[in-house]
């Protein structure tokens, strides 16, 4: 499957990722997505963030 940005061959600098079902993870818990979104403009706390570019393997 293909995701929602580019997938490139080097990681995004200063992200780390461990959910290991997304088509831009890859070991080491490096993100491979050209960019990222992170949502909700309204987020208190950590777990109401998500992260908009997910896209399941």
């Amino acid at each position: 499957m293909q995701g929602r940005v580019d997938k490139k061959d080097q990681h995004l600098s200063g992200v780390k990722c461990a959910v290991n079902s997304c088509y831009y993870y890859e070991s080491g818990d490096c993100c491979h997505a050209d960019k990222i979104e992170i949502q909700s403009p309204n987020a208190r706390s950590t777990q109401d963030t998500d992260c908009a570019t997910f896209s399941p393997k």
